[in-house]
């Protein structure tokens, strides 16, 4: 089905990817009053949005498209659309992707396709269109006042595009990397029948921690990470003693070696 514009008081907005994000951006957009159409191949479009067979009759008419399929599809889905995007249309990627995919993006966009990097901050179930977000680029703001009026929260960030990406990843190698740690921990404890007591440690650290948390985490693992590295490596031995495969562990270990002073042999 070929879409074209539809002659509305807001923009067209395209919505590229309509799995679990971009169904519920896209179905608050509508609810919000947008002409909103869309395209993936996999999924329905949801109601009021106006399927498309195609990123390119997805993106006809469009004076935005958020594309929000994956990072692996970003690139593809932009070249495919080029053809059949108006002059100075905003593309916004809602993809989780590094700066550098981000900055490919704004140079394939070159002059027709005014990309901007946005960073979804928190999950989108739940809040859907008003998950918070970042977004930088030379069109950023223009792209956060539409969305903005819609009722998006996003963040302007003064830098070019990547800027939000890399903001966006430095914040999941903390996250990311916490829930990776606590899901390992849990998998042993269950081998050792101490699940429930290390949930409720776990639940009682984090209910204690303060503004002084992180201060006492960085400086402490640096001050002690002589001891601290050989109790990871004991933790290492344990899991696998448990049969459970340790890759968080073992990583620690190595991070609190390398924040050891090593002087070299006379």
């Amino acid at each position: 089905m070929t879409v074209s514009a539809t002659p509305a008081t807001g923009p067209v907005i395209a919505v590229l990817g309509l799995g679990e994000a971009g169904s519920l951006i896209a179905a608050d957009l509508v609810a919000a009053g947008a002409t909103v159409q869309g395209h993936d191949p996999a999924m329905p479009a949801p109601a009021g949005v106006r399927a498309a067979d195609s990123d390119a009759t997805a993106v006809a008419g469009a004076s935005i498209v958020l594309s929000v399929n994956s990072a692996a599809d970003a690139v593809d889905a932009l070249r495919d659309s080029l053809p059949a995007l108006a002059p100075g249309v905003i593309w916004a990627d809602l993809n989780t992707a590094t700066p550098g995919l981000k900055e490919r993006l704004a140079a394939l966009g070159g002059r027709t396709a005014r990309v901007v990097d946005v960073a979804l901050m928190s999950p989108v179930p739940g809040r859907g269109l008003h998950t918070p977000m970042t977004a930088s680029g030379p069109a950023a703001t223009e792209l956060a006042g539409v969305l903005g009026g819609y009722g998006a929260s996003v963040e302007v960030l003064d830098g070019p595009v990547g800027a939000a990406a890399t903001r966006k990843l430095l914040r999941s190698v903390f996250y990311k990397g916490m829930a990776a740690a606590v899901t390992e921990a849990l998998e042993a404890a269950r081998a050792a029948g101490l699940e429930e007591w290390l949930r409720g440690n776990i639940r009682d650290e984090l209910i204690r921690s303060d503004a002084g948390t992180l201060d006492r985490l960085v400086d402490g693992s640096r001050r002690h990470a002589v001891r601290r590295r050989e109790e990871m490596a004991a933790a290492t031995e344990l899991l696998t003693d448990l049969g459970i495969p340790p890759r968080i562990a073992p990583a620690a270990r190595d991070v609190l070696n390398s924040l050891i002073p090593h002087h070299p042999t006379p």
